[in-house]
């Protein structure tokens, strides 16, 4: 009697311990599996995702610029072809990723007091409510324009993931330009592929 008691309570303590272990599988795979509000991750690293780069990029140099029309912050709208006959920088951001933070924070006195009116600088903010953008571009003191994409329906004519992303566009409405992330060297490429579309 006291052997079946013993080989009962050394069959329960496995039991345990195998439920025990499928639950922390199943937590890490929820935790570590990326969610669609953040499907887009900040700029991959590493030489082994390069391809997933290269695959999630939609629109390259030398393709002309897929057009839109984009809502603004303001409530105004801007149609992408409505401005050839000067340069256009496009970015795509969201105020949750750091890169994207540290281009916005380059934005103003990098690029738009750099150039002021002889290009458009469009950053287009990717997947997020109005309340969102606006309450973080007034905690940040940021004046510029901003798009609104809340359903990603932009982004997706040029990418199908990853962000930040940024396209110059020439006057005629050809890319020139495409990178993904942000760091000082990336800036450097923006700022030589500009002057290129100013000539």
């Amino acid at each position: 009697m006291a052997e079946k008691k013993n080989y009962k309570k050394r069959g329960s303590t496995t039991s345990l311990l195998l439920i025990l272990v499928v639950l922390i599988v199943v937590a890490l795979v929820i935790i570590f599996l990326p969610t669609d509000s953040k499907a887009s991750q900040p700029t991959p690293s590493g030489v082994e995702q390069q391809d997933d780069v290269e695959a999630t990029t939609l629109i390259h140099a030398g393709d002309m610029a897929p057009d839109f029309t984009v809502e603004m912050l303001d409530g105004s709208s801007v149609t992408l072809s409505a401005l050839q006959g000067k340069p256009t920088l496009l970015i795509f951001w969201a105020t949750w990723c750091p890169p994207c933070r540290a281009e916005l924070s380059h934005l103003q006195e990098g690029v738009i007091d750099l150039y002021g009116d002889k290009i458009t600088v469009l950053p287009i903010s990717r997947g997020e409510k109005r309340e969102t953008v606006e309450e973080f571009l007034t905690k940040m003191g940021y004046t510029f324009a901003v798009g609104l994409d809340g359903d990603q329906s932009i982004y997706r004519k040029y990418a199908s993931n990853y962000i930040p992303r940024c396209w110059v566009i020439d006057s005629k409405g050809e890319v020139v330009y495409a990178g993904v992330g942000y760091d000082e060297a990336i800036a450097a490429e923006v700022q030589e592929a500009l002057n290129r579309a100013l000539k």
